[in-house]
């Protein structure tokens, strides 16, 4: 069997206040079209259709237009939501839906019914993991821990039991959206990390043939039978160097994996640029950046005048600056966004509070502030949901 994995659409969503939409949809067409011209028998897709809760009309409206191309290919499509998704608003509708082969898995007490697909060599049993935010899915799931590995390992769990009461053979797939151990992570992705961690390990997904992931922008190979597919398009300038790809797999007999990077159009390549203003200016090796979405960070010794206005001048498309001055050696004074460059809330709130007394937070008192951190995201969440 062969299938087309992706996810990460995040339709609706702009780069630097630059609407998207027409690139979105160019690569639906390109992924469209690949359906057909590479005869591919299902199209898996691992969450993040929408980049929010409530996305804009012009992204339900090509989302739309997305369900009925794949519905007129005749090629069933397994689609999940993901963090960014609101699970409810996605599902609505699903059991219609499904009657045109396109089945939407949203609902977590769901996970261990699948959507069973078929070849000349038997069956192949496809469960869709929507996104669990372990605050809201621990009941379901009776888990004595609210942490992703946990919630992902009951739901697998049950994914594990339904597949051994099949028939031997069966082939299994599974989509997920979630943090796996060993993924490379981008600008652009929400933090869903509980109790100071994020990440799950790989061996959580073990005793099924592949697994389709979402939520890293990468494409990613975590093990043979674990990828990301990343997003189809770059959503930050931390994915320029990207190479935005959907896996075509090809699923054997005996659950064999043969896997193919298939590249999407890439509408406006992204540059990070780093230099003094006039040297950006002047510097003919950089001409084939002039068409690109430029982030240029600037190190001039002092802000120069007009520093963007001089810069679209030479490249149009500039997006982003950023100002890192060069300073001499014994200069250590940073700028407060370079000092907190990199790092999380835990760690900058851990940060102030050794600023205002002193001395860092006990155990204790780093186990209050990380509580306090993910109720606030669990209440965003939940609002999401309800809103």
């Amino acid at each position: 069997m062969r299938f087309l994995h992706t996810s990460d659409w995040h339709l609706g969503r702009s780069l630097h206040r630059v609407s998207l939409l027409d690139a979105q949809a160019a690569f639906l067409d390109h992924m469209v079209a690949t359906v057909r011209e590479r005869d591919v028998d299902a199209v898996l897709v691992a969450g993040d259709v929408y980049d929010r809760a409530v996305p804009p009309l012009t992204a339900v409206e090509l989302f739309d237009d997305a369900l009925h191309r794949l519905a007129a290919v005749g090629v069933p499509t397994v689609m999940i939501s993901g963090n960014h998704d609101s699970a409810r608003r996605l599902g609505v509708g699903a059991g219609l839906i499904e009657r045109a082969g396109i089945h939407l898995r949203t609902d977590p007490a769901g996970c261990d019914t699948p959507v069973v697909l078929a070849d000349d060599h038997g069956e192949v049993a496809c469960y869709g993991l929507p996104y669990l935010e372990p605050a809201l899915v621990k009941d379901e799931f009776k888990t004595d821990k609210t942490h992703h590995e946990a919630v992902i390992g009951a739901a697998m769990d049950r994914v594990r039991a339904d597949l051994a009461t099949r028939p031997a053979g069966t082939r299994s797939l599974v989509l997920a959206h979630a943090f796996v151990a060993g993924g490379q992570e981008s600008d652009s992705e929400r933090d869903i990390t509980v109790g100071g961690v994020a990440a799950v390990p790989a061996g959580v997904f073990d005793g099924v043939d592949y697994v389709a992931l979402g939520h890293l922008h990468g494409a990613q190979t975590i093990t043979e039978r674990v990828r990301y597919s990343g997003s189809p398009l770059a959503y930050s300038f931390s994915e320029a160097s990207h190479r935005k790809t959907m896996w075509l797999v090809d699923l054997g007999p005996a659950g064999e994996i043969d896997a193919e990077r298939v590249d999407f159009p890439v509408p406006r390549p992204l540059a990070r640029l780093r230099g003094r203003l006039d040297d950006l200016l002047d510097d003919p090796a950089l001409a084939g950046h002039e068409q690109s979405f430029v982030e240029a960070t600037l190190t001039d010794p002092v802000r120069p005048a007009d520093p963007m206005a001089r810069l679209a001048e030479r490249f149009p498309y500039a997006l982003s600056l950023v100002f890192e001055p060069e300073r001499a050696e014994e200069d250590t004074v940073a700028s407060y966004a370079e000092r907190l460059k990199g790092r999380s809330d835990q760690e900058i709130a851990e940060d102030f509070v050794a600023h205002v007394r002193g001395s860092g937070p006990d155990e204790r008192e780093r186990t209050v502030l990380r509580g306090a951190f993910d109720d606030v995201r669990v209440d965003d969440s939940v609002r999401e949901v309800a809103g």
